[in-house]
C-alpha cells in the first residue's frame, strides 16, 4: 500500500496569546502552524493525512453455453442433460463448489424441431483453477460448447477490506505527521480527539475486465484513496514525566 504525502495543518492552542504562522505550498508536503489562545486554553494539533492503494480483481465469471435440436422434447432434454452433467462432473473434479455455479435451460419449438439452450455460469476466486477447468472443457467438448472469456470483478468483501485499510493508512500517516509537528513544538502527542474521513474516492486503475484463457489473462485493478482529518491533544513534555 502506497501512502501519498500529507498536507498537514497543525493548530497549537497554548495558554499564551502569541500567534505564529509558517505557510508552505499546499499539497506539496508543507504545513501551516497556527499558535493562538482559546477560552479553555486547550492544546491541540489538527492534521490532514491521505493514502492510496490499488487491488486487482479477486473474482471472475466464466459461462459455458451450448444448444441442441431434436424432433422430441425427451430427446433434446436428454441430450442437453448429458452435456450438463458432464460439465458439472468436470467442475466437481476440479473442486468447484455448488454455490459457485448456476445452470439455466431454455427450450422452444421452431421449424418442427425442439430446441434447447443451456448455460452454466461459474464464479472463480482461484484463477489457476479457472484456467485448468476451461482448458479441459475446450479439449474434451471442442466446438460443441462455447466457453466465454473470463469477466473479472471485485467482490464486495475485497472492496470493503481495501477501503478500510486505506483509511487506516491515512490515519496512521496523519498521526506520524502530527507526532513530528508536536515534537518540533516541544510538545508530546496525546490522544486523538477527532477522526473524520473527509474524502474517499475509487477509480479504475487497470486494464479491461476481460481476458482470453491461455493468452495471458489481465486482471483489472481499482485504486482507492482516502483523506482524513484528525485532531490530537498536546501535552507538555514535562507533564509526561512520572513523579517519583
Amino acid at each position: 500500500m502506497a501512502s501519498s504525502p500529507s498536507r498537514v495543518f497543525a493548530a497549537l492552542l497554548p495558554a499564551a496569546g502569541d500567534i505564529y504562522r509558517d505557510e508552505n505550498e499546499p499539497g506539496m508536503g508543507g504545513h501551516t502552524v497556527t499558535v493562538q489562545r482559546t477560552q479553555n486554553s486547550a492544546r491541540e494539533v489538527q492534521v490532514t493525512g491521505s493514502a492510496e492503494a490499488s487491488c486487482p480483481a479477486d473474482r471472475a465469471t466464466v459461462s459455458v453455453s451450448f444448444r441442441n435440436s431434436k424432433e422430441s422434447v425427451n430427446d433434446v432434454t436428454n441430450s442437453i442433460s448429458r452435456r450438463v452433467e458432464y460439465i458439472l462432473q468436470t467442475l466437481r473434479q476440479h473442486h468447484v463448489k455448488g454455490e459457485e455455479l448456476t445452470v439455466t435451460r431454455h427450450i422452444y419449438r421452431a421449424d418442427d424441431l425442439y430446441h434447447m439452450e443451456a448455460l452454466v455460469m461459474v464464479v472463480f476466486s482461484d484463477f489457476g483453477q479457472m484456467e485448468r477447468v476451461c482448458i479441459v472443457l475446450l479439449e474434451k467438448l471442442d466446438k460443441s460448447v462455447c466457453v466465454s472469456t473470463p469477466h473479472f470483478y471485485h467482490s464486495e468483501e475485497c472492496l470493503s477490506l481495501l477501503r478500510r485499510s486505506v483509511c487506516v493508512a491515512a490515519v496512521e500517516n496523519a498521526r506520524l505527521k502530527a507526532s513530528e509537528i508536536s515534537s518540533m513544538l516541544g510538545q508530546t502527542l496525546g490522544h486523538p480527539l477527532l477522526v473524520r474521513e473527509e474524502e474517499a474516492t475509487e477509480r479504475d486503475g487497470g486494464r479491461g475486465g476481460e481476458g482470453r484463457v491461455g493468452e495471458g489473462v489481465h486482471r483489472p485493478s481499482i485504486n482507492v484513496t482516502s483523506r482524513v482529518f484528525v485532531t490530537f491533544n498536546l501535552r507538555h513534555k514535562d507533564r509526561t514525566r512520572k513523579k517519583i
